[in-house]
């Protein structure tokens, strides 16, 4: 069986993705993948995504020159959920999120409300020009 069959796509040909920062274990995002973007990022070495906003293609980096080297795919008990183990490079390597953090994960729930935890590295809008 081809190892791209072996995937339980959802109803719309996607499957999570968590990518984890190699080295720390930090998790540094969540996104989807369609069977092209897993068979581009098996080739490339590098992530490409889905996405779902823009129904297409996402490399990993495009706009913002935040790449992930991708060092490992692995795949869950169920067959439904991918693991990247990457390694963040680019303008800033410490930057993963779209908001200037290390980690699209950044928000804690504390008392009641969701508290920023981590700051931002960079302005957006200097890193999205």
């Amino acid at each position: 069986m081809d190892w791209l069959e072996q995937v339980k796509w959802d109803a719309n040909g996607l499957v999570p993705v968590i990518a984890q920062e190699r080295g720390t274990g930090d998790v540094l995002m969540f996104a989807w993948m369609n069977r092209e973007a897993l068979q581009r990022t098996a080739e490339l070495g590098r992530a490409v995504y889905f996405s779902r906003s823009r129904g297409k293609l996402w490399a990993k980096g495009e706009e913002s020159g935040h790449v992930q080297q991708v060092h490992q795919i692995r795949m869950d008990c169920d067959n439904d959920v991918l693991l990247l183990e990457v390694t963040q490079l680019g303008h800033d390597p410490s930057i993963a999120c779209h908001t200037g953090r290390h980690s699209c994960f950044f928000q804690k729930y504390e008392g009641g409300r969701w508290t920023a935890v981590e700051p931002v590295l960079k302005d957006p809008a200097d890193i999205y020009k």
